[in-house]
């Protein structure tokens, strides 16, 4: 799988139309999810989440999505995704082959939650609202 990026300006370009809800719906992949929370995560660990929460339904508006008690942000898959992402970050190395790391370890399986959460949980208000530890798996 060749790297999901060859320039630091382009993760940086990502995070930036990101943030400014640009970046069109259909480039908000799962990639995309797990480009900008590696970037944020390699360089600061604390902030990194409540970034994330903050800007994942900024975005969602921004793009004409809503967040309902239905659709749009979910506090579970977030905070699920963040740890996925904090376990695979490499120690070592740039920002650049960190999130190229991370894309290429969980880029093709956006349905790893499923091991981890029953359907009924991630489908719940509740867990799309707040984190609820996994079900499965444990």
């Amino acid at each position: 799988m060749p790297p999901a990026f060859e320039t630091e300006s382009e993760i940086d370009e990502l995070v930036s139309q990101f943030l400014a809800g640009t970046l069109p719906k259909s480039a908000w992949t799962h990639a995309a999810h797990l480009s900008v929370a590696a970037a944020w995560l390699w360089e600061n660990p604390a902030t990194a989440l409540p970034r994330l929460r903050a800007a994942i339904p900024r975005y969602n508006e921004a793009t004409g999505g809503q967040n309902t008690k239905d659709s749009g942000y979910h506090e579970t898959l977030t905070c699920f995704w963040a740890q996925r992402v904090t376990e695979a970050l490499p120690l070592a190395g740039g920002r650049l082959g960190a999130v190229n790391a991370v894309v290429a370890r969980y880029g093709p399986n956006s349905g790893l939650f499923r091991e981890y959460y029953s359907f009924d949980v991630a489908r719940s208000r509740q867990a799309r609202r707040e984190w609820i530890p996994p079900d499965l798996l444990l």
